[in-house]
């Protein structure tokens, strides 16, 4: 087998709306439409999908909660103007700026909460 790449993520939901409003509105990420009226917003060559805890997409998880998830995005942008932006939004800094080991290296993170509580890191490489 040869992957190489996450595609998509999916996130469990209370309200799409408020979602997408604010990946789109805090983080800059696109929204987007596909089959038909779902909506995602793109992060880079990925995208992130929401669904809604009462309406989960099949096939689905085994248990689809909203809060669960625990991802890091990363921003060109440095430390001190993210965070900066964040307050800016009225959004919770919950952590950081922390020193952690990405995928490719040391990362500078400030962790925040989306509105249905998952843990977002926000980072960039040194």
């Amino acid at each position: 087998m040869n992957i190489r790449e996450i595609d998509h993520i999916v996130l469990t939901v209370t309200d799409i709306a408020r979602s997408l409003r604010f990946y789109h509105e805090v983080f800059d990420l696109p929204v987007i439409t596909f089959d038909g009226d779902r909506q995602a917003v793109l992060v880079g060559k990925q995208k992130i999908n929401f669904q809604l805890v009462d309406q989960p997409h099949e096939p689905v998880a085994d248990k689809p909660t909203p809060g669960s998830a625990d991802l890091c995005l990363i921003a060109k942008d440095n430390i001190e103007d993210i965070e900066h932006h964040l307050k800016s939004y009225f959004v919770e800094i919950v952590d950081g700026p922390v020193e952690r080991t990405g995928a490719h290296g040391k990362l500078v993170s400030l962790y925040v909460r989306d509105p249905d509580n998952n843990l977002i890191e926000i980072s960039n490489y040194k």
